[in-house]
């Protein structure tokens, strides 16, 4: 039963219908909502589907590829101009002909008609006669004829870019030109002249807004008339003329027509078609002569609502009809859509009893169809019953489809692919326990599609979701039988390397040489390095003051050892100002190696007490610098790690190690100790408070699960370090003490508030 249609693709026509009284606009498609359904699919309807079908493939937004229809203007210029090539038969170069057709020409054709009309030379006639043979009957025809409907254009052709309301008509109430079209319609003896000055004369009366005419004059004519693009396109005017009266079963039957016989106009009928009520549906199909006018009703009604429904009608209607095509596309892409990611390569649905009748029902559905061998396509409705045979967990039946279609195919690449990746998936599913054995079954496909695939860019293949749900499913397979190394390979786990055992068995794993094959695919999908392993390890070590091993280990990260720091990791500054430092003007640059060498330099260097206060003051900066709160935070940055501007950005173990200020704290404290005067004692209490207000960070905000939000409302935004009492009360007469003022905010604001 047909429900009170909402069309929630549509917008409000505010009595206007947009084929008709309007043309609406939009900035395009929404390319993520499209791409989400391309990543979460694997089968692909241009495959098999004819491309004027594109735009209504299933989608999440308004058209697919497309989004908004904005070719109103534009969708017929090729034709057009083809034709009108045709008819010139080479009087005429394609660009002039172009030019005259669909760029800006007006000034250019009412010169040249102003030329024949008075004899007389003017700046477009001296230009074009160079040109083109402005004397030969067919260019005259053509020059004269744009010069109506160039008249006529000024009311067709709409430019409104950015409106998304439906734009109102613009009238036309040129009678002069109404009446030379008449003429010219009437005395036409070329068959292909006739025809256009009936297209325009059309146009002139629809846009003049006396429907009766138009209507009577289609009635009367449309008999004598090639059922061309222009017929169709009449019929458009036709159907939104009674649309506006609200004759809207009349209207939704004319627009099925287009939809069937006009592929051009199939995305202007389909968003145009809009039955009210069932009671409008119903009269629709009784103005329908044939089977055919049926199934094409059926076919629009299929967009909008059940495929399932809509397609069982059209096989008892016309089971050889086309648009059965691209409504099983929208079935199969709905299905997929019902199957979870997590369980998707088990063929099992995770949305509950009614999504499982629902693919129960559409594979009995297509297996019937197939069945019959009456399709256009059987070989469409044979890959497609396969592929559901996977989806509901029936792998040998899809083996046994998927193989007796093979020869059935198209001769393409896309079809060629788009089997291979079925039958991929339904091995994949069929693989319980992994092993050699099974793990056999599968090598070939898995370097064809995570290498070949990608490299070669089969256009429109969607391959997205296989590669990554074929991943997930072996890392689970894997995972199950503890082999953690492998599960990680294919899937990464953002946890796997807080884990020093499997840290330490991955290292083992990526250094050995005689790897399987499908080891090797397992590596080369893998996002991690073993050099970036080693880098992270050096991190670690690095927080942990164990700076010899840190050498070591970065000694082993390849480039990372050599990446650059962005600011001078060795500065103590009263202000953190990450960008600023980075921008600051530096004599020196340090990489990470160099870091930790001369880190480790100091620290010798303080073994022997030497150059205690400086050593340690620097210590103290670099250690600062390399966590959240300095200028370094590209020392610990890393696949591994974790990317961020914030510390939230990082899982808790690499969080707590970056925000850390104990080791600066340590050095900052022998600074002080070893200070020989009070502007070095000034500024060593200033960093060490420094280190307590990152310590209340750290409590009230990065490691406060509850008022998460509360807190960042809040006031209080520093206390009175004492740090800050301590650099007020001793140290107030020294320049550091001035510096600190005018820099830091927080302690202006403590000293001004004592």
């Amino acid at each position: 039963m047909i429900k009170r249609f909402s069309n929630k693709l549509l917008l409000a026509f505010s009595g206007v219908l947009l084929l008709a009284y309007g043309v609406i606009y939009a900035c395009g498609a929404d390319f993520y909502a499209d791409w989400y359904h391309q990543s979460n699919s694997s089968f692909t309807p241009e495959a098999f589907v004819d491309e004027s079908y594109a735009p209504l493939f299933l989608s999440g937004d308004i058209f697919y590829g497309i989004g908004f229809d904005n070719q109103h203007n534009s969708r017929f210029n090729d034709e057009i101009t083809n034709d009108w090539e045709t008819y010139l038969k080479g009087k005429m170069k394609a660009e002039t002909v172009k030019y005259f057709l669909i760029d800006k020409s007006e000034k250019a054709v009412d010169e040249l008609a102003d030329y024949y009309r008075t004899k007389k030379e003017n700046p477009s006639s001296a230009k074009w006669k160079a040109v083109i043979d402005l004397k030969n009957p067919k260019v005259v025809a053509f020059l004269k004829f744009l010069n109506l409907a160039k008249k006529v254009e000024t009311a067709s052709v709409i430019d409104r870019s950015w409106e998304y309301e439906a734009a109102e008509a613009v009238g036309f109430s040129d009678k002069v030109t109404i009446a030379s079209i008449e003429n010219e319609y009437a005395t036409a003896k070329d068959v292909f002249m006739k025809n256009r000055y009936w297209f325009q004369l059309m146009k002139a009366y629809f846009y003049n807004g006396n429907q009766q005419k138009a209507f009577d004059f289609f009635e009367k004519t449309a008999s004598l008339v090639q059922k061309n693009t222009l017929y169709y396109r009449a019929l458009g005017y036709c159907a939104g003329m009674h649309y506006k009266n609200k004759e809207y079963a009349l209207s939704n039957y004319m627009y099925s027509i287009i939809f069937d016989k006009c592929p051009q106009m199939r995305v202007v009928a389909a968003y145009s078609f809009h039955p009210q009520e069932e009671k409008d549906w119903n009269e629709s199909l009784a103005f329908a002569k044939t089977n055919q006018e049926k199934a094409a009703l059926w076919a629009i009604h299929g967009y909008y609502g059940d495929e399932s429904n809509a397609i069982a009608k059209i096989v008892e209607l016309d089971p050889g009809s086309k648009h059965l095509d691209y409504l099983l596309t929208r079935l199969i892409n709905h299905q997929e859509n019902e199957v979870n990611d997590a369980t998707y390569l088990y063929g099992k649905v995770q949305k509950g009893q009614d999504a499982k009748v629902a693919m129960a029902q559409a594979l009995e559905l297509v297996k019937k169809i197939a069945a019959l061998k009456s399709t256009s396509k059987p070989y469409l409705w044979s890959i497609a019953l396969g592929y559901l045979h996977t989806l509901n967990g029936n792998y040998k039946e899809a083996d046994a489809v998927f193989e007796s279609v093979a020869s059935q195919l198209p001769k393409t690449e896309l079809a060629k692919s788009q089997l291979r990746l079925l039958q991929f998936v339904n091995n994949l599913y069929k693989i319980k326990v992994i092993n050699h054995v099974t793990e056999k079954t599968i090598l070939k496909d898995l370097r064809w599609l995570y290498n070949e695939v990608p490299e070669h860019k089969i256009e429109n293949f969607r391959f997205y979701s296989a590669t990554n749900a074929s991943k997930s499913y072996l890392s689970k397979l894997y995972k199950a039988q503890g082999m953690d190394v492998m599960a990680e390979l294919f899937l990464a786990d953002v946890n796997f390397y807080d884990d020093a055992h499997k840290l330490k068995a991955m290292k083992a794993f990526l250094s050995k040489e005689n790897k399987t094959e499908i080891e090797k695919i397992a590596v080369g999908v893998y996002g991690i390095k073993l050099a970036e392993i080693y880098g992270f390890e050096a991190v670690k070590a690095t927080y942990a003051n164990k700076i010899s091993e840190a050498i070591q280990l970065m000694g082993q990260s390849d480039s990372i050892q050599f990446s650059v720091f962005l600011g001078n990791p060795f500065n103590g500054n009263i202000k953190d100002c990450h960008d600023c430092e980075h921008a600051a003007y530096q004599k020196r640059k340090f990489t990470q190696m160099e870091f930790l060498s001369i880190v480790k330099e100091m620290q010798d260097k303080l073994g022997k007490n030497e150059d205690v206060y400086n050593n340690s003051l620097l210590l103290g900066n670099a250690f600062y610098n390399i966590s959240h709160f300095g200028n370094a935070r590209v020392f610990y940055e890393s696949n591994i790690a974790g990317y961020g501007s914030s510390p939230y950005d990082f899982r808790t173990p690499i969080k707590k190690m970056i925000v850390n200020s104990e080791l600066p704290r340590m050095y900052y404290k022998k600074a002080f100790e070893a200070a020989a005067t009070r502007e070095q004692k000034a500024k060593c209490v200033y960093l060490l408070a420094k280190c307590d207000r990152n310590d209340f960070y750290n409590k009230m905000f990065y490691f406060n699960e509850s008022g998460y939000y509360d807190r960042y409302r809040s006031n209080v935004n520093f206390l009175a370090w004492n740090g800050f009492r301590i650099l007020q009360k001793e140290y107030k007469n020294t320049a550091y003490y001035k510096e600190v003022i005018l820099e830091c905010g927080f302690f202006d604001s403590y000293v001004k508030a004592l």
